[in-house]
C-alpha cells in the first residue's frame, strides 16, 4: 500500500502521550466489537440500491438516500473501518458491494461533497484492499469536484440550490473535502487539486470565522467579483449562532490541512477553534453538545454526530502539539468517547434500526433528523475508537 498517500486513519500524526491514556484496550475492543455486532443488524435492514441515513424509532423505520445524496459513502466506510478492525468477510463484501452501486457519483459535477461520498468510503477500500480500480474512481472524482472551483472566488462552491438567497454559496463542511484533493495531487503528481485545496482554505479562513473562532455555516459569494454578499448559518440557531457540528467540520478541516501541508497556519487555527470548542460554557457535563451552541436546557436536542467528529478530529490534533495542550485534547476526546460509549448514547446491540450512536442532530431548524441516529455519526464515532486504538498499540 505504500505510496498511495491516503491517511484516512492517520498512522503518522496521531501520536501517543506515553502513560497518559485514560482508556484501555478492553474498552476500545468491547466498543468495536459491539459496533460491529450492530452493523450486522445494520445489514440485514438495508434494501438494495440505497444508503441507510437515520431511523425513526417510533415508526421503526430505516429512512434511506440515495448514491447521490451527501451521506452514501459513511455506510461503505464505516463497513470499511469495522472490517479493518475485524476482518470478518461479510463487512467487507457488504461495503464493496454498495462501492458498486456509488461508483457512478465519480462523475457527479453538482455536489460538493464528493469527499464525504467517495474519500470516506472508496478512499478507505483502497487502503484496505489496493485495489487500483478504487485509485481511479477517486482520481476522477476530484477531477469532477476540482471542477468546482472558482479562482475568482477562491473557493469551491458548495449548494447549486436556493438561487433566490445566495449566488456562490460556501459552506464550512466544505473543508472536509480538501483531504480529497490533497491526495489526489500526491497520487497524480498534478499540483491543481492541492493548489484549489489551500487556496479554499486560505479564504475560508479569512471569511468564514468570527472573532471569537467561532464560524459561519455559509458565506454567500460574488461569483464575478469574490466579494462576501451574505454571512448565514443556515442550520444553526441564528445567523450569529454557533452550529454544533459546523464548529467540529471546521476543526478536523484545518487539522487535515496542517497534516497534508504542515502550514502552521493551519494548525493555529485548529488551535482556536479547538479552544473555542473546549472553552463553550454550555457544553452540558457529559461532553456531548447540544445542537448548536448558544442554545442549552433539558429539552433541547443533543448532536451525539458533532461530539464524533470532534473527538475524532481532537484525537490527532493532540498529536500535533505538546505539553499540556496536548493532554487537554486528548483528555476531551477520552471524555467525549466515554460518553458516546455510555448507555446514554450507545444503542443496545439489535436496537435503533441498526445504528450505533443515538441523539443526533441534523437539521433542526428545517425539523429534519432531530435527536436520530445518523450514519455519519457512526462513521466518525468508529473512526475515533480506531484512532485511540492505535495510540494504544503504539
Amino acid at each position: 500500500m505504500a505510496g498511495l498517500g491516503l491517511a484516512v486513519i492517520i498512522a503518522t500524526s496521531v501520536k501517543a502521550q506515553p502513560g497518559k491514556l485514560a482508556l484501555t484496550d478492553d474498552f476500545v475492543d468491547k466498543n468495536l466489537k459491539e459496533a460491529a455486532a450492530q452493523y450486522h443488524t445494520l445489514i440485514q435492514r438495508v434494501p438494495e440500491g440505497v444508503f441507510p441515513r437515520n431511523y425513526i424509532k417510533a415508526d421503526d423505520k430505516l429512512v434511506t438516500a440515495k448514491s447521490n445524496s451527501w451521506i452514501s459513502g459513511f455506510y461503505p466506510g464505516t463497513l470499511l473501518y469495522l472490517y479493518e478492525y475485524t476482518r470478518d468477510a461479510e463487512l467487507l463484501k457488504e461495503a464493496e458491494n454498495r462501492l458498486q452501486l456509488l461508483e457512478k457519483e465519480k462523475n457527479n459535477k453538482g455536489t460538493h461533497d464528493l469527499g464525504f461520498m467517495l474519500y470516506c468510503s472508496f478512499g478507505n477500500a483502497l487502503r484496505l484492499t489496493g485495489n487500483p480500480h478504487y485509485q481511479d474512481v477517486l482520481l476522477t472524482g476530484a477531477e469532477s469536484l476540482a471542477s468546482r472551483f472558482n479562482p475568482t472566488v477562491g473557493c469551491i462552491r458548495s449548494w447549486d440550490h436556493n438561487g433566490d438567497k445566495w449566488k456562490f454559496p460556501v459552506i464550512i463542511d466544505n473543508m472536509m473535502n480538501l483531504e480529497f484533493l490533497n491526495w489526489a495531487s500526491r497520487v497524480s503528481g498534478n499540483p491543481k487539486y492541492a493548489d484549489i485545496s489551500k487556496t479554499h482554505a486560505n479564504t475560508t479562513l479569512k471569511n468564514h470565522f468570527r472573532a471569537d473562532n467561532s464560524s459561519y455555516h455559509v458565506i454567500d459569494y460574488d461569483p464575478e467579483t469574490g466579494a462576501v454578499l451574505h454571512k448565514h448559518t443556515h442550520q444553526g440557531a441564528s445567523h450569529e449562532s454557533a452550529w454544533a457540528r459546523g464548529q467540529a467540520w471546521g476543526l478536523y478541516g484545518y487539522i487535515l490541512m496542517f497534516r497534508d501541508t504542515q502550514d502552521k497556519t493551519y494548525l493555529k487555527q485548529a488551535r482556536n477553534i479547538a479552544t473555542f470548542i473546549l472553552d463553550e460554557s454550555s457544553t452540558p457535563e457529559d461532553g456531548i453538545p447540544y445542537w448548536d451552541y448558544s442554545v442549552s436546557g433539558p429539552d433541547v436536542p443533543r448532536d451525539a454526530s458533532a461530539a464524533a467528529i470532534t473527538a475524532s478530529a481532537l484525537l490527532e490534533l493532540s498529536g500535533m502539539v505538546k505539553g499540556k495542550e496536548s493532554k487537554r485534547y486528548l483528555q476531551a476526546a477520552e471524555h467525549i468517547l466515554t460518553s458516546l460509549s455510555s448507555a446514554a448514547y450507545k444503542a443496545p446491540i439489535g436496537t435503533n434500526g441498526g445504528f450505533i450512536l443515538e441523539h443526533s442532530t441534523g437539521h433542526f431548524p428545517g425539523n429534519s433528523e432531530i435527536d436520530v441516529p445518523l450514519s455519519y455519526a457512526d462513521y466518525y464515532y468508529v473512526e475515533a475508537l480506531l484512532r485511540y486504538k492505535h495510540l494504544l498499540d503504539q
